[in-house]
């Protein structure tokens, strides 16, 4: 099993005494910047879902399309096949 590092001393946080007006002013923009990037990170994941939704509903719609085709061409090829059977080529 692994263990977890504590939290020990980091050099990017100062100590208690160095939080000065400057500190969290910093800290408060940088709270609102990554705040602003989360919520446009979830929502250009929420557009890439929707458009994959539509793209695999119009992907089985056109497959249901082409199903059809086909089977239209095999009926036109049967008609052509007999035409040439009782008339000769075309």
């Amino acid at each position: 099993m692994i263990k977890k590092a504590g939290r020990g001393f980091s050099p990017f946080i100062p100590p208690e005494d160095l939080k000065d007006d400057r500190y969290w002013a910093r800290r408060r923009k940088n709270n609102v910047a990554a705040k602003r990037s989360r919520d446009a990170r979830r929502l250009k994941e929420n557009q890439i879902a929707i458009r994959a939704s539509f793209l695999e509903k119009e992907n089985a719609a056109l497959r249901v399309e082409v199903a059809d085709m086909r089977k239209e061409l095999g009926r036109c090829k049967n008609i052509v096949a007999k035409y040439e059977a009782r008339h000769g080529p075309l």
